[in-house]
Formats: C-alpha cells, structure tokens, sequence
C-alpha cells in the first residue's frame, strides 16, 4: 500500500521503456497460457514499478511490513477520509466485508464497527508480519468480529459466495497477478456483491503521488471488463481519491 509519506519521493521522473517481453511460464501462480496472453515485462521502466504490464499499466512495488507505522501515521485522517469512505461504502448490519491488503487494519476496525457483532471483517494480507500488528491493534479496541486471513498474491483464500463486499485502499495497483487475484475475489462474493476499489486519481496533475501508484477510472474499468463485474458508480467526495464500485453480474 502507498500513498503520501515523503511527497517527493513519489514524484520521480518516469524512465523511457524500450521494449516488451513475454512473461516466463515460470511467474507464480498463473498457467503460461494466461501469462502470455495478459502479463509482459519491460527491461526499462519506472524504477518505482516491478516491470511487469498489466493491459499496459506497470503494476507496482508492494509496501513491506517494515514500514506498517507509517499505515497508522496521525495525517492519514486528513489525507483520506475515512469517515466519508465508510458512508460512501453504505455497509448494513450484519455484512460480510473483505479488507484486501489491510495492514494494520486501518480500515478493518472501522468497517468492523459498521457491520456490528453480527457481521465480520475479513482482513486480508500476503505478509504474516502484518497480520500480527492487525491482532494486536484489534486486541487494543477490542474488537473482535476480524478475522485476519493470510493470502498470497494470486488468491485472498476467502470462502466461496459469502462476501458482500470487498474493499481495497490503495492496493489493487499493487498485485502482482491482479486478473488471477481478481477471479478469486469474485469467487468469493455473494451474487450481487460489490467490489470498490480506493486509488489515487491518476486524471488529476495536482495528486502528489507518483504515477504507477495512481489509478485512472478508465484503467480501472478496462481491467475489469476481463471479470464478472459491471461497474456501479465512481464517487469523488475524497480529497485524492475515488472511489470505483462494481457489482458482480448475476
């Protein structure tokens, strides 16, 4: 997950790209026939990217959990929003929602509050280091209807059908396999569930945020073309970000 710490750091030049390779058959987690059908490196590229493409998006460098108390810093109320991403997300009593890349939790807990005692938080990380920060933050609030889940980078490993709605904050940029981890997230909604995705506007100059950590409402919807999903609304009330919510089909 990114956003703004160091402002400068994520405002660096983008290097030149010279040419395209297939994916080795070898990349984790996927058939080679889907690699080499979705999935290409580029020897030059953003430094700040992995140099693998994505329908020509270069998909980002993950945060590791060395950096989670940056997750908690005091000015990410201000920078973000939550208080008016949760009343966009309209979560109900007694939802089953999905926290994809949750961290420390920043949002689990809030989201966790929303549902009430009769609904549950599944907050999803790739790091183990991760999910132990997130118990010991829930332990502090005492909350107890997260449930942390150790996915990998091409499934969040939730149960099938049973998901209302999946959140992801700055994250889905990120994945390493994002059309194999997207399959599995549309596995596990329900029918009609929905997926949001938080990203910072690639459309607006003025977003301090570098460029393979932004996301265009148009890329988004392009990449999701590829999964059972139609797209619901775009919502702008956040100072950087928008808000980009699906529906899955049936």
């Amino acid at each position: 997950m990114r956003t703004t710490v160091h402002l400068a750091f994520h405002v660096l030049a983008f290097t030149p790209i010279a040419w395209l390779i297939p994916v080795s058959a070898a990349d984790e987690g996927a058939p080679s026939s889907t690699n080499s059908i979705l999935y290409g490196y580029r020897r030059e590229h953003d430094p700040n990217g992995i140099g693998k493409f994505y329908l020509g998006r270069e998909i980002a460098h993950v945060m590791g959990h060395q950096a989670a108390d940056w997750l908690e810093r005091p000015e990410r109320e201000a920078e973000e929003k939550p208080d008016l991403l949760l009343k966009a997300l309209k979560l109900k009593s007694g939802d089953a929602v999905a926290d994809i890349g949750a961290g420390t939790g920043y949002y689990s807990w809030r989201m966790a509050k929303e549902v009430g005692e009769k609904g549950l938080v599944y907050a999803v990380d790739i790091q183990e280091e991760m999910l132990d920060l997130l118990a010991s933050k829930m332990a502090e609030r005492k909350i107890a209807n997260v449930k942390g889940v150790l996915g990998t980078v091409t499934d969040p490993k939730l149960p099938a059908q049973a998901v209302d709605l999946v959140l992801m904050v700055d994250v889905y940029h990120e994945f390493d396999h994002p059309f194999e981890m997207m399959r599995a997230i549309c596995q596990a909604l329900k029918p009609g569930g929905r997926v949001a995705f938080v990203e910072f506007r690639a459309e607006d100059p003025k977003v301090p945020i570098k460029e393979v950590h932004k996301m265009s409402e148009a890329q988004v919807r392009k990449e999701m073309a590829a999964q059972p999903l139609e797209w619901v609304e775009t919502i702008a009330t956040l100072p950087w970000q928008h808000i980009i919510v699906f529906r899955k089909k049936g």
